[in-house]
């Protein structure tokens, strides 16, 4: 029985370490994708209304040399709509986020899915 597990493990923690490493590449590449897309496309403003408000709260905790730190992050998201009546969420800003407020109506700015600005009107 030992060893099975002896011949065994070897297999399992380079298939564990490659599935890491392979999540990792493919976040990556995904992000840098994104990235390229983002610059390639037009940078378009739009009439647009704030239809909804959000955020993500993550929590992290690191332990370095047997001292717990504690780390929280939060990321806005804002749903515009559009004169076609189509949605985008866009990441926004703490401050942009906390200066829209839902039914706002003004000129959205953005390039692919990333944020440029809303001027109110």
């Amino acid at each position: 029985m030992f060893g099975l597990m002896e011949a065994i493990f070897p297999i399992m923690f380079i298939s564990i370490f490659a599935i890491v490493i392979g999540t990792f590449i493919m976040t990556f590449v995904k992000g840098i994708s994104q990235w390229n897309k983002n610059n390639n496309s037009p940078r378009l403003t739009v009439d647009a209304f704030v239809v909804d408000k959000r955020t993500n709260v993550s929590h992290h905790t690191n332990n370095h040399n047997g001292h717990h730190h504690h780390h929280t992050s939060t990321t806005y998201y804002v749903t515009f709509q559009v004169e076609s009546g189509d949605r985008m969420e866009l990441q926004v800003d703490g401050s942009e986020f906390g200066m829209l407020c839902e039914n706002d109506f003004g000129k959205l700015s953005f390039q692919g899915t990333r944020y440029l600005g809303f001027e109110r009107q």
